[in-house]
């Protein structure tokens, strides 16, 4: 049976492509798209209690990145296993690690707090160099986890200030 209070953490892949087209439009770096949706992410989950796009993220060399959303960059890089379609080819372009947004975002997909967030962390972190991003991101979270294995939401949230409250939220839920 489908139960409801577990779609706040689901990848939703349609909206984790829409996210990324809304970075590209102000960021073209990877690791900065990458780290923004991170940063992002993190603030949603303090706030309002769910990821994004309920994306997963697993600790890098270079510290947490969205492990869906690198798979559709991957895909659009054409090293990638994810099945996209002609529209996702022309939305976005990557060349190496230079993404390219081709259009506007569909912000159907996104809600105005997820955008709250985003234009947040965008505004924080674009101009940021790489070492300050991957110390900014390498917190006790990716400290906790092993190299390329997943990052606990558990983890995260204990990265944030309201870390018990959440806790306490993620146990009503699961």
């Amino acid at each position: 049976m489908y139960n409801q209070r577990y779609e706040k953490f689901s990848f939703k892949k349609e909206k984790a492509f829409e996210v990324l087209v809304y970075i590209a439009a102000s960021v073209s770096d990877l690791y900065h798209i990458l780290k923004i949706i991170y940063f992002a992410d993190k603030a949603h989950l303090s706030r309002y209690g769910r990821f994004i796009n309920g994306d997963s993220y697993v600790a890098m060399k270079d510290g947490p990145v969205p492990s869906q959303s690198y798979d559709i960059i991957k895909a659009l890089r054409k090293d990638g296993l994810y099945n996209l379609s002609k529209e996702d080819f022309e939305s976005i372009s990557v060349e190496g690690n230079t993404v390219t947004a081709n259009r506007i975002a569909n912000l159907d997909f996104l809600s105005d707090t997820d955008i709250e967030c985003l234009d947040e962390s965008v505004k924080k972190y674009k101009d940021y160099t790489f070492n300050d991003l991957h110390q900014e991101s390498s917190d006790s979270a990716y400290a906790a986890a092993d190299r390329n294995n997943f990052i606990s939401i558990v983890d995260i949230a204990k990265t944030l200030k309201n870390s018990e409250e959440l806790i306490l939220y993620f146990n009503n839920i699961y």
